[in-house]
């Protein structure tokens, strides 16, 4: 028979209304093991399993070495990893949530190992290396020790180790136990230590201690809700972590204390005897498990892992599907379902007869046999329950079947990293729990690799950390040559077109001495923002520089040119840069903006004399310091003057050296500014000034024509009200053209003058009036507006009419 054959509540026991079952997952592979004689740590989640042997035990050492090693293995006794121990007495050891080994020294450092022995170090401060470290407590991100003087130093997060003193407990010897809270599951959100000291106990945080009450052991539920506290008179007690509710008291008759204390899933407390394991239910209710000799417990979310010299075993309460369809004398609609199939493959008519019976619960009891599939470790039952499923689901109409087809996926994972060459247990709630991707990790992290890609694969998910970490493992042990090696990296990850990043393979190529081989890789790079950085690290400076400018960002371009301005000498740095027109270009900008001096330098190598010119006529400009503008401005016209095509800009620069001596020569004389003056304002400042002789050197010096002098000369009159001066320079054969005389003579209240021009009769000044007004108007909106003004300032000032010509609104006569 189908259920009769599996046996599946042979394994049960009932701890008062809850069943639990004890169930061996693995025969160890290792040989000869005595698990009493080392120091061992194991990981949750199925996790591997650290061992090193225990100092204070006499060891024989007929297959032993003299010095310690340190050997990793996995969950079904398979070697990982060995490394002989040289480093000093172990205090503690414990893994984090990423399966790393943490060794807490006695002399106040922290190892913190990979499985493959690659290995960080930090220290707990100055008290813990001078006082020494005499236990600790570990948790999956964090730890907390106990030093030589009675102090408490933590660790809460171990990826940025910062160590902190707590609260002093005031001891003044070691405690008799204590267990830590992680801050994750205290309502403070900090970690919390509960300390058993003489007939009390004490809780300590970063900035308090408060006392509770006398025990001797303690261990926190995976939960951080409750507290198993055992008593030096053999008493375990079960309380909430804030000591307010008093869950269980049970008493084993026992003074001595446990080996080890911990719980099976968050409903039971597991302790352990030599030869006994001894677990405790919620209501007092206990259950006697036999052993030869030492075990190790390993606390998991759902229960818990028994290590023993011979083989691994899993305790925990039996998950709630599978009982409600295996336990006997059931009515669940899941194990009516089951029976079902069990008569429907031997022909029964029963079959029909069940699935009748349950047909309004028909969707509950399929869903219950897919999830009692997930929760069994047993193969031959999961096949059996995943048939009663989709035996019933053929009844259902419309059943959505994807949970079930996720299902059947989860358990095929599931076997596959459970077979004792993985030894990796997982059960259902662990598994989701940890989530797929971390299960993915710690595969790629074991060398697991062909495994992992199948398995993202069969689950659809993004294998490219895997590829990725397959070619670093690939490069660190390959014999090949660096041409063999690429072209089989290159072959399994796919080409530039495959998307995946190359820069921590390539990386990896570098640090293991293959130069050659991680600038290959780096072809591959499909983004430049990874592969520059990269090779500027690898001292590829021109290539980094090409890279750059191939992937047209500047922003990267300009990483790299600033790197190489910090590195390089400057020729070295603009042999790089030469050839390379936007890298040149983006120099030029930078430094116009940033750094004058290097822009000189770039110009001066690269024989560009006139840019080099620009460069320092700018930089004169921008100096307040009129002696250090000359000095430059004289540099700028020696540089102008190397090259003939630029003999205007020579002259201009030498004139305007000349122009800066005259203006701080004035500036002295006069009292009066003339620094940044142009040539005509100067003029023009004297002439107001009443320094004509002085004007007219400056119009002489400097060739200034007489008709540009003379208007500066009627300006200087209007803007000084000389009207006298004005009238009589006006007789002059230069005339200025009326409409720009006019709006002057106007501007500053003197109309007069324009009617002495007109009455002059001074014919050029009535034609310059007659082809302004016909542009103004011809321009039309406010401009024509204006021509209108001025036309009839002429006509009242003129004794006449003048004939202007037409405009769009016809013709314009005064």
């Amino acid at each position: 028979m189908l259920a009769g054959n599996l046996s599946p509540t042979a394994d049960w026991n009932l701890l008062h209304d809850r069943f639990y079952c004890k169930q061996e997952t693995y025969l160890m592979l290792w040989k000869d093991m005595e698990l009493s004689k080392f120091i061992v740590a194991a990981a949750p989640y199925g996790g591997p399993i650290a061992m090193i042997r225990d100092d204070k035990k006499i060891l024989s050492l007929q297959n032993q070495t003299i010095k310690p090693v340190m050997h990793i293995y996995t969950s079904s006794g398979k070697l990982i990893n060995q490394f002989q121990w040289d480093k000093g007495r172990i205090v503690g050891m414990g893994w984090t949530n990423t399966e790393h080994l943490i060794c807490v020294l006695e002399y106040g450092a922290v190892r913190v190992y990979d499985i493959h022995g690659e290995f960080i170090q930090f220290s707990l401060g100055q008290d813990a290396k001078e006082y020494g470290v005499l236990e600790c407590q570990l948790w999956e991100t964090g730890l907390v020790v106990l030093t030589g003087n009675y102090k408490m130093i933590a660790v809460t997060d171990l990826e940025e180790p910062r160590p902190k003193q707590l609260a002093d407990p005031g001891l003044h010897q070691a405690p008799h136990s204590w267990t830590i809270i992680p801050p994750e599951f205290t309502l403070s959100k900090h970690l919390e230590v509960i300390i058993a000291v003489n007939a009390t106990v004490m809780v300590a945080d970063a900035s308090s201690v408060q006392d509770q009450g006398p025990f001797s052991s303690m261990s926190v539920s995976p939960n951080g809700k409750f507290l198993a506290l055992f008593t030096t008179d053999g008493r375990l007690w079960v309380v909430s972590t804030d000591f307010q509710k008093n869950l269980a008291e049970f008493s084993t008759n026992s003074s001595t204390p446990p080996v080890q204390m911990t719980w099976c899933g968050t409903d039971a407390v597991v302790l352990h005897w030599p030869d006994t394991v001894l677990m405790v239910g919620p209501f007092g209710d206990w259950i006697k498990y036999s052993y030869e000799g030492i075990v190790h417990l390993v606390p998991e979310v759902d229960g818990v892992r028994i290590m023993s010299d011979e083989r691994c075993e899993f305790l925990q309460r039996v998950p709630t599907a599978i009982e409600s369809i295996f336990k006997i004398g059931s009515t669940a609609p899941g194990a009516i379902l089951f029976d079902a199939l069990e008569h429907f493959e031997k022909k029964s008519p029963r079959a029909d007869e069940n699935i009748r019976n349950i047909k309004p619960e028909l969707t509950e009891a399929v869903d219950s046999c897919i999830v009692a599939a997930g929760h069994e470790l047993h193969t031959g039952r999961q096949r059996a329950l995943l048939r009663a499923a989709s035996f019933g689901k053929c009844f259902v109409d419309s059943y959505n079947a994807n949970r079930f087809v996720t299902m059947c996926q989860t358990v095929r994972v599931l076997n596959a990293v459970r077979h004792y060459e993985i030894g990796i247990p997982l059960t259902y709630s662990q598994y989701m729990r940890l989530t797929p991707q971390v299960l993915i990790n710690r595969l790629t992290n074991r060398h697991h690799h062909l495994l992992a890609l199948r398995i993202c694969e069969y689950l659809g998910m993004n294998r490219d950390r895997v590829l990725i970490h397959w070619a670093c493992a690939k490069i660190k042990v390959s014999v090949d040559d660096e041409e063999t090696l690429c072209r089989l990296i290159v072959e399994k990850l796919g080409g530039r077109d495959s998307g995946i990043a190359y820069t921590e393979v390539a990386k990896t190529a570098y640090e293991t001495g293959q130069t050659r081989l991680a600038t290959k890789l780096l072809d591959y790079e499909p983004q430049a923002a990874n592969q520059v950085p990269l090779l500027m690290s690898m001292q590829e400076d021109e290539l980094a520089m090409i890279k750059a400018i191939e992937s047209g960002d500047t922003d990267l371009v300009y990483l790299v040119m600033l790197h190489l301005k910090r590195k390089l000498p400057p020729a070295d740095f603009f042999r790089i840069i030469n050839g390379k027109p936007l890298a040149s270009s983006l120099l030029e900008c930078y430094s116009r903006e940033q750094d004058r001096q290097l822009l000189r330098d770039f110009y001066y190598q690269d024989d560009r004399r006139v840019e080099s010119a620009n460069a320092v006529v700018v930089e004169g400009y921008e100096s307040g310091d009129i002696a250090e503008r000359i000095n430059k401005f004289k540099v700028a016209t020696k540089l102008y003057q190397d090259d003939k095509e630029h003999l205007f800009e020579a002259k201009a620069t030498d004139d305007q050296v000349k122009l800066l001596n005259l203006q701080t020569t004035l500036e002295r004389d006069t009292a009066h500014t003339f620094l940044d003056l142009t040539i005509s304002e100067t003029i023009s400042k004297l002439l107001i000034l009443g320094h004509g002789n002085r004007a007219a050197k400056v119009k002489a010096d400097f060739k200034v024509p007489e008709k540009r002098f003379w208007w500066l000369k009627v300006k200087a009159l209007v803007q000084s009200s000389n009207w006298d001066g004005l009238e009589k320079n006006l007789m002059l054969p230069f005339h200025p053209p009326l409409y720009q005389f006019a709006k002057t003579t106007t501007k500053y209240g003197c109309t007069g003058i324009v009617d002495t021009l007109l009455r002059a009769n001074i014919p050029a000044a009535t034609a310059q009036a007659q082809k302004y007004v016909q542009m103004m108007v011809k321009a039309g909106g406010q401009q024509e507006k204006e021509a209108q003004q001025f036309l009839d300032t002429l006509t009242r000032s003129s004794p006449g009419s003048l004939s202007l010509g037409s405009s769009r609104r016809g013709s314009v006569r005064t």
